[in-house]
């Protein structure tokens, strides 16, 4: 039995998509005696099997052509609702994003591994320190 988070990874939706699917009827779920839902894993294997190649497309977006690529290291990861906030050591310096609580949990980030901060901008800004 998994949890509608854990449904969604598996297959890699949305958990407000999972939790739609399990309300209209179209995924199974068993409710619990607190009222929480629980996928059995056989109910995921038909959505499984209509999209084998999900993972190979989803691959082929590792590779970009954007050079503005900062390597750091993980110093923060805080998932907060359908937002992740995302630090980065760079040398003695750190940048921050705001990315979706599902990348996060897709990509594995977690605290001391190393990631990259790809920029994608028109403008660059220069102040004198």
């Amino acid at each position: 039995m998994l949890k509608p988070r854990e449904a969604a990874v598996e297959l890699g939706l949305s958990y407000p998509t999972i939790k739609q699917w399990i309300l209209t009827g179209k995924l199974t779920s068993v409710k619990t005696p607190g009222g929480h839902h629980l996928i059995p894993r056989t109910a995921l294997a038909a959505f499984l099997k209509s999209r084998p190649e999900a993972k190979e497309k989803r691959d082929r977006f590792q590779k970009v052509s954007g050079r503005n690529q900062l390597v750091g290291t993980i110093i923060e990861v805080k998932v907060e609702g359908l937002l992740a906030k995302v630090v980065l050591a760079i040398g003695d310096q750190q940048i921050t994003s705001i990315i979706t609580a599902d990348a996060v949990r897709e990509m594995k980030l977690r605290k001391g591994e190393t990631a990259a901060a790809l920029m994608k901008s028109t403008e660059v800004m220069i102040t004198r320190v």
